[in-house]
């Protein structure tokens, strides 16, 4: 499979062991950041609950039974409280695993396909793109799913390539894994690219044999424990009503109404019928490397067209067929989010890697030219709206952390004006134009942001004053996932009529909570307060320093007697 043999070396060792080790940086900064409101507290609250219950069986979202995302994600984030402790740290460790898990399959596979350069290549475009590190600390399920997804299609193309039974019995798992933190849509992520593959390298032999059974048995062996999970939450219980409906059955909805309500948006407040969603979103989503990603996909196809799908040695159709599969798909989905795409950049960056090897080794200047122009343009205007960013949205920062930036503006322009190959300096440029941006973000621009996140601030308060926190409250279940988690307890609720018979508790709520409070003729003799903003809903007056305020809402911690 290894047609591009690596007769000339396009990044040395050394380079490339600086660039890890410059991405270490962002995914370990990324870890301290407080935890964003909604999801992603969310998600971690459930995972406390879990841990601080020792309930691993019943999934909760706040007072009520969830039903939506599967175990797995909950699983690891409880697992890893257990070992570390409650923090924000700990509920970043499995997601930051399973990176470092698709990032060494990632490697795996465009080795596999294109040799080690490429290996390497596709290692570090899948590290750099900008969703990939999103997901390292805004963390829902999306790192586990897109570790799982590539490690298991690396098993399955092992398998298909060497006919052994124990890249069946990981690839199985490794679905299973996946299964269980998703649904249906990890089959399809590993699924779609493995039809393609064989479609195109015929490598029937391997499909009809009876070692892919073995795979498949290991499949459904690892989905056994969230399997049995939904049947002892709902399928034993019958009567228990979700979302309106009885006689639940956890199997049912993971094996059709997880995926298909979806895909119809059945339940959904408002379906997304914008059929290029995912094309444009990746435009930001696979930052840096978009722009040139496009160019290498219409090329590789325009090659495949031009050879009317012959095989030919040294080529994979896993990539490309893969990609214009799903993105089809998930196009035509009526339920689109940014993320559901995450799984897709692992193959994304073995196709990037496979073309940037081969524009070098058949030494095509022009293209090289054209790609590193346009990387030139992308990076540049990244660049300057980052040190906006750095610079005019939230104060200063502390002069070590300007430090570190300049000397990072630096690096980027000492590889801006170094004489290297064109493909060498795509690579390099990229990378510390990543590390640039997400090094900045979030140590400087997350951490201010979330200044205006209400609950995790108003713990501060609360520690600071020494409250009480067995005798705080939410009002009409009206959660605070931060509150939840930094206090770590599940915060009950009371409704305006029991507030009447509560004395001396501490009551949490928004500021249109308090006309409620005031039309029930509720008083308190005590309050603090925080400012609040909706900090996943980024708009232009909040992120101008002049306007901020007018756009800012406030939280409250009353002293109800």
């Amino acid at each position: 499979m290894n047609s591009f043999n690596p007769v000339k070396p396009i990044l040395s060792e050394k380079i490339i062991y600086i660039l890890y080790a410059l991405i270490a940086m962002v995914y370990i900064s990324g870890l301290f950041i407080p935890l964003m409101e909604n999801d992603s507290a969310q998600h971690a609250t459930m995972a406390m609950r879990m841990y601080l219950r020792n309930d691993f069986v019943n999934l909760y979202r706040g007072f009520d039974e969830y039903l939506d995302k599967p175990h797995m994600h909950f699983w690891l984030a409880a697992l890893s409280f257990k070992i570390f402790g409650v923090t924000q740290w700990a509920y970043r460790i499995p997601a930051l695993l399973f990176t470092l898990l698709g990032a060494y399959s990632t490697y795996q596979l465009a080795k596999e396909f294109y040799g080690k350069r490429a290996g390497h290549i596709a290692s570090l475009i899948f590290l750099t793109s900008q969703a990939i590190i999103l997901a390292n600390h805004d963390v829902r399920t999306d790192a586990v799913l897109t570790g799982a997804t590539i490690f298991a299609t690396w098993q399955w193309v092992k398998y298909l390539n060497y006919n052994k039974i124990l890249y069946a019995v990981l690839g199985g798992l490794g679905v299973a894994v996946a299964f269980s933190t998703k649904g249906l849509l990890a089959v399809f992520f590993v699924g779609s690219p493995l039809l393609f593959y064989v479609l195109y390298s015929r490598k029937w032999a391997a499909v009809f044999n009876w070692k892919l059974l073995i795979g498949i048995a290991a499949f459904f062996l690892g989905t056994l424990p969230m399997l049995y999970a939904y049947y002892l939450q709902f399928d034993l219980h019958p009567e228990k009503v979700i979302n309106g409906h009885s006689n639940i059955s956890g199997f049912k909805f993971i094996f059709w109404d997880q995926s298909f309500n979806r895909m119809t948006a059945t339940g959904f407040e408002k379906p997304n019928t914008d059929y290029f969603f995912f094309f444009h979103t990746m435009l930001w989503a696979f930052l840096p490397w978009a722009m040139i990603a496009y160019v290498a996909i219409f090329d590789r196809t325009r090659q495949f067209i031009k050879l009317r799908f012959k095989y030919r040695e040294g080529m994979e159709f896993l990539s490309v067929g893969g990609f214009w599969f799903i993105m089809l798909v998930i196009n035509i989905s009526k339920s689109k989010l940014p993320h559901y795409m995450n799984s897709l950049f692992p193959i994304l960056a073995v196709l990037l890697a496979g073309y940037l090897v081969y524009l070098f080794d058949n030494s095509k200047e022009k293209m090289m030219k054209i790609l590193l122009g346009i990387q030139y343009f992308v990076i540049s205007l990244g660049t300057l709206l980052a040190i906006v960013l750095i610079t005019q949205v939230f104060p200063l920062p502390k002069i070590y952390l300007l430090i570190v930036y300049i000397l990072l503006l630096l690096f980027l322009m000492f590889v801006l004006f170094k004489k290297t190959e064109p493909i060498a300096r795509i690579i390099i440029f990229s990378v510390a134009f990543s590390v640039f941006v997400n090094f900045s973000l979030n140590t400087q621009f997350y951490p201010n942001l979330l200044r205006y996140q209400a609950g995790n601030n108003m713990v501060k308060i609360i520690k600071k004053e020494h409250i009480d926190i067995e005798k705080i409250y939410i009002l009409n279940r009206r959660y605070s996932w931060s509150l939840n988690f930094y206090t770590q307890r599940e915060t009950p609720s009371v409704s305006p009529d029991e507030l009447r018979s509560k004395k001396d508790i501490w009551l949490f709520v928004y500021g249109k909570d308090l006309k409620i409070l005031e039309e029930q003729g509720i008083s308190w003799d005590k309050s603090f307060e925080v400012p609040y903003y909706r900090i996943t809903m980024l708009s232009l007056k909040f992120l101008n320093p002049a306007t901020r305020k007018g756009e800012l809402k406030k939280a409250y911690l009353l002293h109800i007697n």
